[in-house]
């Protein structure tokens, strides 16, 4: 049998080709089980988008058979998740009516706005932007979308008739004063369903262990917890006929049959409109999605590819807006689950695309009767736990600044709005990283004992000469700090006392330095200058070779003179003292 050559551009080829007949199992066993979990998320994940349910589950459909295909992680579930979900209907909602045709379009446009950005990043090799969105803002930001997502679900999940309304504040004080008015038929098949998930979550886990169960029995178990709410809530509803006697909400009528091609707007005007937003979507849902991917690629002992991986999300946004879905990225969640069922290869990506299309061809008319508080009790159950308050407490012990960034952003989501609240986050991130920067920790250094070692002169004891100030820089020499370190060097000549011999050496130890700017190297060579006339030479060590090589190129090795530089501080302390 001839090996065919692998293709790259299409990284499937490669585990297509060294597929084995024993990942099937697992690969069906995941799909199975992910399809479970999926059907009911994607429905919940569309109607908090303002989308009908069927557009949650067109969007799981044909967006998780071109992921695997262009994906470079072998487990990623790809489909609706709830902050994308969110960020879409803060998008759109300014623009459209929910429910109407326009807004479902204006849905179809985002997500062809978002593949087309993520796949320009991707061949771009501009992967590295998101780096600009810090783990204190992502945490910040995600916390805040999601408890905006909670309390847009109480409406639901009590049955309180909640108005429409432009923002949290407002939401939040209208589900409050309402709480009086809440559908007790309503309320209770909720809760119920909330009882239900957090059991099969924890306590029916825990329970199934002592009595001996494997993990792969009990998986399917506790992760088809949303099935069986789903199932029971309407044969409850559809059984009393709760909706018509008691007022219970329900989904109604999905169309069944797949979506047939969908075209998003091709616009200018509107693409201008939405283009901020899809410039967010994709980056949060990059990040999330490929936090999932890493984490499971790491328990794989794997690699994935961050620039491929901006091209394969952006694939599947746009499969999804020519298939009638709406914006998707890897579900961190239902990731872990396949990975967790035994899922080897994105063919148990395929085989869920693949039920999915069986449910939406022959079983959507089994939903008609599904309670919405239902899919309410799913949602809120499934993002709860992602509320990272505990992240905010290591930071706040750990880095003020970082926590500072955190509450920001999670402010700004909350009082403001989402999309405004991630930019506004990390705005204020990039203004703190530029205020440490600008004032560097620099230390007076000596020798420790009498090893080749230098240290801070505050926190060892160690031995200086009094004839050489040197200083170690732990930070990249920049027009942010240039003033700073020029005032500091220029303040330790000036504190010297007065009964102390003068100093006539300055050494720059370079050892943390990886970056010196044009306006760095104006200010070095003031400073060269400047105690040149006080009869101060100025010199340098451990210069590392990138930084030294362009210091070469641009001339200044040669103004300063190659002698001035020395290989390491031990030589340099030994011939200056």
């Amino acid at each position: 049998m001839t090996d065919f050559p692998p293709l790259p551009s299409l990284p499937a080829w490669s585990w297509i080709q060294k597929y084995q007949a024993q990942y099937l199992v697992g690969d069906i066993t995941a799909g199975i089980v992910v399809t479970s979990l999926l059907i009911p998320q994607s429905m919940a994940y569309a109607m908090l988008a303002g989308l009908p349910p069927q557009v949650g589950l067109y969007a799981s459909i044909v967006p998780a058979i071109a992921y695997p295909l262009f994906g470079t992680s072998k487990v990623l579930a790809v489909g609706p998740v709830a902050v994308s979900s969110l960020m879409v209907a803060s998008a759109i909602t300014k623009l459209a009516p929910q429910g109407t045709e326009e807004y479902v379009n204006l849905a179809l446009t985002i997500a062809f706005l978002v593949g087309a950005i993520a796949v320009v990043m991707g061949i771009l090799r501009l992967g590295f932007l998101i780096n600009f969105l810090s783990r204190s803002v992502i945490s910040g930001f995600i916390s805040g979308a999601l408890i905006i997502v909670i309390v847009s679900q109480l409406d639901h999940l009590l049955g309180l008739g909640v108005p429409a309304t432009g923002s949290f504040i407002e939401t939040l004080v209208k589900t409050l004063s309402l709480m009086t008015h809440i559908n007790l038929t309503t309320s209770v098949l909720g809760l119920s369903s909330v009882a239900i998930l957090l059991y099969f979550n924890q306590p029916l886990v825990d329970q199934l262990k002592r009595l001996g169960w494997s993990e792969a029995q009990i998986l399917p178990i506790s992760k088809g917890s949303p099935l069986l709410v789903v199932i029971l809530g309407t044969l409850i509803t559809f059984g009393f006929r709760l909706d018509q006697t008691e007022g219970v909400e329900i989904v109604g009528a999905i169309p069944a049959g797949l979506s047939g091609l969908t075209m998003p707007i091709f616009d200018q005007e509107i693409w201008q409109t939405l283009l901020a937003a899809a410039l967010a979507i994709a980056l949060v849902g990059y990040m999330e999605g490929f936090a999932g991917g890493q984490a499971i690629a790491t328990k794989r002992g794997e690699e994935i590819d961050p620039n491929q991986e901006l091209i394969a999300f952006g694939i599947a946004n746009i499969s999804a807006a020519f298939s009638g879905g709406y914006p998707v990225t890897g579900a961190v969640s239902r990731s872990m689950v396949s990975f967790s069922a035994g899922g080897n290869t994105g063919l148990a990506s395929i085989i869920t695309a693949v039920f999915t299309i069986v449910t939406v061809m022959f079983l959507t008319s089994w939903f008609y009767f599904l309670p919405q508080t239902c899919l309410a009790a799913i949602i809120i159950i499934a993002v709860y736990k992602l509320i990272d308050f505990p992240t905010l407490k290591r930071m706040w012990n750990y880095d003020k600044a970082d926590a500072i960034a955190w509450l920001c952003t999670f402010a700004a989501v909350l009082l403001w709005d989402v999309q405004a609240g991630i930019i506004f986050g990390a705005i204020i991130a990039i203004a703190l990283h530029l205020y440490r920067t600008s004032q560097p920790h620099i230390a007076i250094v000596g020798r420790l004992d009498d090893s080749a070692n230098f240290r801070d002169i505050l926190h060892y004891e160690v031995k200086t000469s009094p004839q050489v100030l040197a200083m170690r820089i732990d930070e990249n020499l920049y027009f942010a700090n240039a003033k700073y370190i020029e005032s500091f060097i220029n303040q330790a000549i000036s504190d010297r006392p007065n009964d102390q011999p003068e100093v006539t050496s300055i050494l720059l130890v370079c050892s943390a330095i990886n970056f010196i700017d044009t306006s760095s190297l104006e200010m070095l060579e003031s400073l060269i200058s400047a105690f040149k006339s006080l009869n101060i030479n100025f010199y340098f060590s451990e210069v590392k070779s990138p930084v030294m090589d362009k210091l070469e190129q641009i001339g200044f090795v040669n103004v300063v003179g190659r002698d001035r530089f020395f290989f390491s501080t031990d030589i340099a302390m030994r011939e200056l003292s």
